[in-house]
């Protein structure tokens, strides 16, 4: 895991607060557990913060237990998902793209027993959100700062050793890639076959490692990354089916209707009907 050397940029106050969002940890039903348990990315830099409550989290291909006080980053496009078992309580921090903010570039796993520390985390997104919520001069010169602050903090506790490794043997570390390729590719239509000869290595041996990193196959990874994205672009567009089909790599709207219902349990017509 890297830590970013002081070469980078210096924090600036261009950065527009529309780009950060805190917000608190979904509250879900049956039907929308897919907007967390599913594969899938964001396109900006994450931090999500658990006060209470446990689960299992996989973070590019790698499944973790998480519970309270702990604090997960994922950069930019980083594939993950995770289950909540019961009711989970925390907070989630979206940061702007930008590399001014000097965040690390790489997954981070933090635990916390210290109060204080748990304490400090908190208090960077209290006074973060309650920045967002006012409309004071110098509110995007104020959010540029608190977010600076998160950055500073996050990089003093790599240097402390806090992370975990998140790809500590030679299958996490496959399948840690296979996700990465996986988030890149996932619209191509390209098979198990095909990122496995990328990667050179069998289909069965890049199987066998998914299951060893997460409990999950290659194509159970892979297809759950495909069918979040239906799903997403289902309920929040009003594109055609068939065009949703033809972007992720389908070879027609009847062979991604057939695999979308044995994926979800309905079509994706009802799917959009109901969500």
């Amino acid at each position: 895991m890297r830590i970013f050397s002081d070469t980078r940029p210096d924090i600036n106050m261009s950065l527009k607060s529309k780009r950060f969002r805190v917000e608190p940890m979904p509250r879900l039903t049956p039907e929308t557990r897919w907007r967390t348990e599913a594969m899938r990315s964001y396109s900006q830099p994450v931090l999500l913060w658990f006060t209470r409550g446990q689960g299992r989290i996989t973070i590019a291909g790698v499944t973790h237990g998480f519970g309270p006080h702990h604090a997960v980053f994922l950069p930019p496009n980083t594939m993950h998902g995770y289950e909540m078992l019961g009711q989970v309580f925390g907070m989630t921090v979206f940061f702007p793209n930008d590399p001014v903010l000097r965040l690390p570039d790489e997954p981070m796993h933090l635990r916390f027993r210290d109060v204080q520390q748990q304490n400090e985390l908190s208090t960077l997104i209290e006074n973060l959100q309650r920045e967002l919520e006012s409309d004071r001069p110098g509110r995007d010169r104020a959010l540029a700062a608190h977010g600076g602050l998160m950055s500073i903090w996050l990089d003093r506790e790599i240097a402390h050793g806090n992370p975990s490794d998140l790809h500590p043997d030679a299958s996490r570390r496959l399948a840690a890639a296979y996700s990465s390729m996986v988030e890149q590719d996932y619209r191509s239509g390209r098979t198990i076959n095909d990122y496995a000869q990328r990667l050179g290595v069998t289909p069965t041996h890049l199987t066998r490692s998914c299951n060893i990193a997460c409990g999950r196959s290659a194509s159970a990874l892979l297809a759950d990354r495909v069918h979040f994205e239906a799903r997403r672009l289902l309920v929040e567009t009003r594109r055609p089916v068939k065009d949703i089909a033809r972007d992720l790599g389908f070879r027609s709207a009847a062979y991604f209707t057939r695999a979308f219902q044995k994926h979800t349990g309905i079509t994706p017509t009802e799917f959009r009907r109901h969500g």
